[in-house]
């Protein structure tokens, strides 16, 4: 292609339609792999947000259990008290003695009551955990699972095109360099606000391509004779006439088959 400032009308515009057919193409790429990379994103966060979860669980019942043994010391040592005040008890000198350590007793009793209901309640939230922990088990693998098919679903995806999408993209690069800065910019504004990402779009049946809006014969004409760069007035793409497009698509595959 001639310099960017030398290069002919028609020249800029086989240029920028094989932009779009290289552009087109990488977009075709991205579509098969579609959602994919996403639902591995989504999954992955499943599977961490549930291993968090587990670990969390996991401490809590560490917790319980401590808080369990502490309850169960706290029974041994009131039962020690228990027996001392009995002890005492048959060496008191006077009723005013007699009724302080029988309330020491009392509430030693009381104590362990207390530390056993406790240690019951401790249990049955042990219990709860465990059904929890068990749920949350068996929903992390089915998650790994189907992250871990995802996975192989997207790799094998991408050990296809991988390599073909880095050459479009590197491709694309070149020619946006061959191509006059205002032109690629326009190009770029065009195709990101219409359907599909198609810029540069050639004549079908009388309208533009993608489009019902039939193109008058005389701008057809004009089209045709390559002498200026004529646009869509009802989607602003850039058209180019089936004659050009049918020989740059013939070659822009050759160069597909090659990557």
């Amino acid at each position: 292609m001639a310099k960017k400032s030398e290069a002919t009308v028609e020249e800029k515009l086989r240029a920028l339609y094989d932009l779009q057919l290289i552009d087109s193409r990488v977009d075709e790429i991205r579509n098969v792999r579609g959602e994919l990379p996403l639902e591995v994103e989504d999954l992955e966060d499943d599977v961490l947000g549930l291993k968090t979860r587990l670990d969390k669980l996991k401490t809590d019942v560490e917790t319980i259990n401590f808080e369990i043994g502490a309850k169960k010391n706290l029974i041994e040592e009131a039962k020690a008290l228990i027996k001392k005040y009995a002890e005492q008890q048959k060496n008191v000198r006077n009723s005013r003695e007699f009724n302080s350590i029988s309330k020491e007793l009392e509430f030693q009793e009381l104590e362990i009551q207390l530390a056993e209901k406790n240690i019951k309640e401790f249990k049955a939230q042990i219990e709860q955990k465990k059904e929890v922990i068990s749920e949350t088990k068996e929903r992390l693998a089915e998650r790994e699972s189907h992250l871990k098919h995802k996975k192989s679903e997207l790799d094998a995806i991408l050990a296809e095109t991988e390599k073909e999408e880095k050459a479009l993209i590197e491709h694309s690069e070149k020619f946006q360099n061959e191509i006059e800065e205002r032109l690629v910019k326009a190009y770029k504004r065009i195709r990101h606000n219409v359907k599909n990402g198609l810029a540069v779009v050639p004549i079908e049946r009388g309208a533009s391509g993608g489009s019902f809006f039939t193109i008058p014969p005389q701008v057809q004409v004009e089209i045709a004779s390559r002498k200026k760069i004529i646009t869509d007035e009802h989607s602003g793409r850039i058209l180019v006439d089936p004659v050009l497009a049918e020989e740059e698509a013939e070659k822009m595959q050759k160069m597909f088959a090659k990557l």
